[in-house]
């Protein structure tokens, strides 16, 4: 007679749930695409994740957070790594590269970022949460920059156009990956939109452009006279050698 044995354990049944954050923003996105995101209420919610209302607040101030879950971490490791710079850093190259760890996060989930975007494009009030979620990046790349660039008259304006150009090419990219369904790897778009602000602000530029654009055919005429010879005879070399040039 053969001994016994204890069943193989139902690995279905084994699988762990995800973290309740998590699960919370799935069935928030399960109701919104289901019913509509007007429709859906924070006990919707809670219920379909099998959670109470004091649980979704300890994760999620109101029903518009769900739908951005990750943007505070991610604003958090970009002020984390712009703290983090070096004196020598390009500041240009910097707000760059910190710009692309707003990439990666919606890189990791190009499904979920795709649905958000429809979301988003559906509901004006997502939209303009939206836009208030874009402008702490931009803030955040500005104050560094705004530091970064103390030292020049310009420094604030300065400081804030390139945040918002940053901003900007880096959104374009990503619109595009995004209307696109999300399909192939962002990466290359967004380089090359990042690319185009580090060509238009080199860091020892004096505006967009580099500043020296033109620059070597510009003429430059020294005129060397005694401090007696009138001012209408100065001019006149002037003139003259600009003629001859």
């Amino acid at each position: 007679m053969s001994e016994a044995r204890d069943p193989l354990p139902d690995m279905t049944s084994a699988q762990p749930k995800p973290p309740m954050r998590e699960a919370l923003v799935d069935a928030a996105f399960e109701l919104f695409l289901a019913r509509g995101y007007e429709q859906t209420t924070i006990d919707d919610i809670v219920t379909l994740a099998g959670v109470g209302r004091r649980s979704f607040f300890r994760y999620f101030p109101s029903k518009e957070d769900v739908v951005f879950p990750d943007h505070e971490r991610c604003l958090a490791d970009m002020t984390e790594f712009l703290a983090a710079s070096a004196d020598t850093d390009d500041p240009v190259a910097r707000v760059c590269d910190a710009a692309r760890l707003v990439l990666r996060m919606y890189a990791e989930k190009p499904a979920f970022s795709v649905q958000r975007y429809g979301l988003t494009r559906q509901v004006p009030g997502l939209r303009t949460y939206e836009v208030s979620v874009v402008w702490k990046y931009e803030r955040t790349l500005a104050e560094y920059l705004r530091v970064r660039f103390a030292d020049r008259p310009d420094g604030k304006l300065r400081a804030n156009v390139l945040a918002a150009s940053v901003v900007a090419a880096h959104n374009h990219a990503l619109r595009d990956w995004l209307r696109a369904g999300g399909e192939g790897n962002p990466t290359e778009a967004v380089d090359q939109a990042l690319s185009f602000v580090r060509q238009t602000w080199s860091p020892d530029s004096d505006g967009p452009g580099g500043g020296h654009a033109g620059a070597e055919s510009e003429d430059v005429v020294v005129v060397i006279t005694k401090r007696s010879t009138p001012m209408w005879r100065v001019v006149r070399e002037v003139e003259s050698s600009l003629g001859e040039n």
